[in-house]
């Protein structure tokens, strides 16, 4: 079955436009990819949303003088659609070359665009290099996994029954691995991210958890997907009475992609990780 995305430009060749250009924009419906994991968009047991992160963004002043900032997008999870990065990486070079009266010019109409593109309002702020050279990297809270001694046997698709909970005991923690890796479903590029895991409810077997999430390893699916399947997954092991599964991604093309998925609304940090 053809995915949406062999439809855009990823994986072909494209001319790069220097000039503005919103009709780049590729939107691609989330409902396919809902019905597989069982769900529609009136049945979605999550809020959340996807912050992305630019760091090549530039345009000019009125004066032909270029400036340089760094973009966060905040796409709502319920939204119709995502778009494709490869058709974002596309728009925002078409600003390259393109004269915006501000700041805030450029702002109102990335806003418009973005959001036309996804169905949903979407979020931007445009930050100056020196203010996310303040910020540092974000050091996480919780416990790693990464160094627990398990055997791995599994890498060509996520492997939810090995997952493991003790319903005796409940717990309330906060859990990361560094070692999720998926595939583009279009490229077959690797996607390399870490994952943070909060959550409520039955204690969570560690090296269960490792397991499942290096399943992911030979996994074909957008980011999106693979954190929504991680929190459906967990959300049937656990019964949690709250959870919150957030992947923070490594750029590519200059675009981060950082997924948050939750039972509350509580919008996540966007603190910039050290493989991003």
């Amino acid at each position: 079955m053809q995915h949406p995305a062999e439809l855009s430009p990823l994986g072909k060749s494209s001319a790069y436009v220097a000039t503005y250009s919103p009709e780049q924009l590729f939107p691609i419906p989330r409902a396919p990819k809902w019905a597989e994991l069982g769900l529609t968009a009136e049945s979605l047991p999550y809020g959340g949303v996807d912050i992305w992160n630019c760091y090549e963004l530039s345009w000019l002043l009125p004066s032909g003088k270029p400036v340089v900032a760094i973009g966060e997008f905040s796409i709502p999870a319920d939204s119709p659609n995502i778009i494709e990065s490869k058709s974002f990486k596309l728009y925002l070079n078409s600003l390259n070359q393109s004269v915006f009266e501000s700041r805030q010019a450029l702002v109102d109409v990335m806003t418009r665009d973005l959001s036309a593109a996804a169905g949903k309002p979407v979020g931007v702020r445009l930050r100056t290099l020196d203010e996310v050279a303040e910020e540092g990297i974000a050091a996480l809270d919780g416990l790693c996994i990464d160094d627990l001694d398990v055997t791995i046997e599994d890498y060509d698709s996520p492997r939810p029954e090995l997952l493991r909970s003790d319903s005796l005991r409940q717990v309330e923690e906060r859990v990361y691995s560094h070692l999720l890796k998926s595939n583009c479903p279009v490229t077959g590029q690797p996607d390399w991210g870490t994952v943070v895991i909060e959550y409520r409810g039955a204690a969570l077997d560690h090296g269960s958890l490792l397991a499942y999430l290096v399943s992911f390893r030979q996994h074909a699916d957008f980011h999106e997907q693979c954190v929504e399947r991680i929190f459906l997954d967990l959300q049937r092991v656990l019964t949690p009475d709250r959870l919150s599964v957030h992947a923070r991604y490594v750029r590519r093309g200059g675009l981060d992609i950082n997924p948050y998925r939750s039972t509350h609304d509580v919008f996540p940090d966007n603190g910039r990780q050290v493989r991003q």
